[in-house]
Protein backbone atom coordinates (compact mmCIF):
# COMPACT_ATOMS: atom_id res chain seq x y z
CA UNK A 1 0.00 0.00 0.00
CA UNK A 2 1.24 3.42 -0.84
CA UNK A 3 0.87 7.00 0.23
CA UNK A 4 -1.46 9.71 -0.90
CA UNK A 5 -5.06 10.81 -0.94
CA UNK A 6 -7.52 8.12 -1.97
CA UNK A 7 -11.23 8.25 -2.63
CA UNK A 8 -12.85 5.21 -1.07
CA UNK A 9 -14.53 3.15 -3.78
CA UNK A 10 -17.38 0.95 -2.62
CA UNK A 11 -16.25 -2.04 -4.67
CA UNK A 12 -12.51 -1.74 -4.13
CA UNK A 13 -10.50 -4.63 -2.72
CA UNK A 14 -9.15 -2.57 0.18
CA UNK A 15 -12.63 -1.31 1.22
CA UNK A 16 -12.82 -3.53 4.32
CA UNK A 17 -9.27 -2.75 5.44
CA UNK A 18 -9.65 1.01 4.94
CA UNK A 19 -13.05 1.14 6.64
CA UNK A 20 -11.68 -0.96 9.51
CA UNK A 21 -8.81 1.48 10.09
CA UNK A 22 -11.12 4.48 9.79
CA UNK A 23 -13.60 3.02 12.30
CA UNK A 24 -10.71 2.50 14.75
CA UNK A 25 -9.71 6.15 14.36
CA UNK A 26 -13.31 7.28 14.68
CA UNK A 27 -13.66 5.42 18.02
CA UNK A 28 -10.43 6.89 19.34
CA UNK A 29 -10.95 10.50 18.27
CA UNK A 30 -14.65 11.16 18.81
CA UNK A 31 -16.68 10.74 22.01
CA UNK A 32 -19.09 7.84 21.79
CA UNK A 33 -22.23 9.89 21.09
CA UNK A 34 -20.46 11.71 18.24
CA UNK A 35 -18.85 8.66 16.75
CA UNK A 36 -20.16 7.10 13.58
CA UNK A 37 -18.12 3.96 14.26
CA UNK A 38 -21.12 1.67 14.60
CA UNK A 39 -22.93 3.05 11.53
CA UNK A 40 -19.94 3.87 9.35
CA UNK A 41 -20.48 1.26 6.67
CA UNK A 42 -24.18 2.20 6.55
CA UNK A 43 -23.35 5.89 6.11
CA UNK A 44 -21.00 5.06 3.26
CA UNK A 45 -23.56 2.94 1.48
CA UNK A 46 -25.71 6.01 0.97
CA UNK A 47 -25.56 7.10 -2.63
CA UNK A 48 -24.94 10.75 -1.86
CA UNK A 49 -21.95 10.35 0.41
CA UNK A 50 -18.25 10.05 -0.12
CA UNK A 51 -15.10 9.50 1.85
CA UNK A 52 -11.54 10.47 1.08
CA UNK A 53 -8.72 9.17 3.19
CA UNK A 54 -5.01 9.76 3.39
CA UNK A 55 -2.43 7.02 3.55
CA UNK A 56 1.18 7.31 4.55
CA UNK A 57 3.28 4.17 4.14
CA UNK A 58 0.17 2.01 4.05
CA UNK A 59 -1.33 3.52 7.22
CA UNK A 60 -4.56 5.52 7.14
CA UNK A 61 -3.70 8.78 8.92
CA UNK A 62 -6.78 10.86 8.21
CA UNK A 63 -10.12 11.00 6.48
CA UNK A 64 -12.91 13.33 5.49
CA UNK A 65 -16.51 12.26 5.02
CA UNK A 66 -18.94 14.39 3.07
CA UNK A 67 -22.41 14.19 1.55
CA UNK A 68 -24.50 16.12 -0.93
CA UNK A 69 -28.17 15.71 0.07
CA UNK A 70 -29.23 17.96 -2.80
CA UNK A 71 -27.68 19.51 -5.87
CA UNK A 72 -27.52 22.84 -4.06
CA UNK A 73 -25.55 22.06 -0.96
CA UNK A 74 -23.13 19.60 0.55
CA UNK A 75 -21.91 19.03 4.06
CA UNK A 76 -18.67 17.89 5.62
CA UNK A 77 -19.70 15.27 8.17
CA UNK A 78 -16.28 14.38 9.57
CA UNK A 79 -12.68 15.45 9.25
CA UNK A 80 -10.13 13.64 11.37
CA UNK A 81 -6.38 13.17 11.47
CA UNK A 82 -4.54 10.79 13.81
CA UNK A 83 -3.02 12.61 16.74
CA UNK A 84 0.64 12.04 15.90
CA UNK A 85 0.08 13.28 12.33
CA UNK A 86 -1.64 16.55 13.21
CA UNK A 87 -0.30 20.04 12.44
CA UNK A 88 1.41 18.77 9.28
CA UNK A 89 -1.13 20.01 6.75
CA UNK A 90 -2.91 16.67 6.22
CA UNK A 91 -6.31 18.01 7.33
CA UNK A 92 -6.01 20.85 4.84
CA UNK A 93 -5.17 18.47 1.97
CA UNK A 94 -8.15 16.28 2.86
CA UNK A 95 -10.55 19.20 3.23
CA UNK A 96 -9.43 20.72 -0.08
CA UNK A 97 -9.97 17.35 -1.79
CA UNK A 98 -13.50 17.14 -0.36
CA UNK A 99 -14.26 20.73 -1.42
CA UNK A 100 -13.07 19.84 -4.93
CA UNK A 101 -15.36 16.81 -5.03
CA UNK A 102 -18.32 18.88 -3.86
CA UNK A 103 -17.52 21.60 -6.41
CA UNK A 104 -17.43 19.03 -9.18
CA UNK A 105 -21.04 18.25 -8.25
CA UNK A 106 -21.85 21.93 -8.81
CA UNK A 107 -23.08 22.55 -5.26
CA UNK A 108 -23.46 26.18 -4.22
CA UNK A 109 -22.68 25.82 -0.54
CA UNK A 110 -20.84 23.46 1.78
CA UNK A 111 -21.67 23.50 5.46
CA UNK A 112 -20.19 21.86 8.54
CA UNK A 113 -20.40 21.94 12.32
CA UNK A 114 -17.39 22.39 14.56
CA UNK A 115 -16.78 22.80 18.27
CA UNK A 116 -15.68 26.45 18.67
CA UNK A 117 -13.11 25.26 21.23
CA UNK A 118 -11.34 23.16 18.59
CA UNK A 119 -9.08 26.02 17.61
CA UNK A 120 -6.95 24.20 15.01
CA UNK A 121 -10.10 23.03 13.21
CA UNK A 122 -11.67 26.50 13.36
CA UNK A 123 -8.47 28.07 11.96
CA UNK A 124 -8.33 25.56 9.11
CA UNK A 125 -11.94 26.11 8.09
CA UNK A 126 -11.52 29.89 8.19
CA UNK A 127 -8.29 29.66 6.19
CA UNK A 128 -10.17 27.83 3.44
CA UNK A 129 -12.92 30.43 3.39
CA UNK A 130 -15.60 28.98 5.67
CA UNK A 131 -17.57 31.57 7.64
CA UNK A 132 -19.46 31.15 10.89
CA UNK A 133 -23.16 31.18 10.22
CA UNK A 134 -24.57 30.52 13.70
CA UNK A 135 -23.78 29.09 17.11
CA UNK A 136 -25.89 25.99 17.74
CA UNK A 137 -26.23 25.64 21.51
CA UNK A 138 -26.03 22.08 22.84
CA UNK A 139 -25.31 20.63 19.39
CA UNK A 140 -22.90 17.90 20.52
CA UNK A 141 -24.15 17.50 24.07
CA UNK A 142 -25.91 19.72 26.62
CA UNK A 143 -22.63 21.46 27.49
CA UNK A 144 -20.99 21.45 24.05
CA UNK A 145 -22.01 23.87 21.37
CA UNK A 146 -21.10 24.00 17.70
CA UNK A 147 -20.39 26.70 15.19
CA UNK A 148 -22.28 26.10 11.99
CA UNK A 149 -19.99 27.22 9.19
CA UNK A 150 -20.41 27.47 5.46
CA UNK A 151 -18.46 28.06 2.29
CA UNK A 152 -20.37 29.59 -0.59
CA UNK A 153 -19.49 29.43 -4.27
CA UNK A 154 -20.59 31.91 -6.89
CA UNK A 155 -22.99 30.17 -9.18
CA UNK A 156 -21.32 29.93 -12.52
Amino acid sequence: MGSGVVELQRNSTNWAKAVGEIVKMERKIFPKHESLASSFAEELKKKNSGLIYMELDGEVVGYVMYSWPSSLFASIAKLAVKENYRRQGHGEVLLKAAIQKCRSRKVHRISLHVDPLRTPAMSLYKKLGFQVDALIVGYYSPDRDANRMYLEFDSE
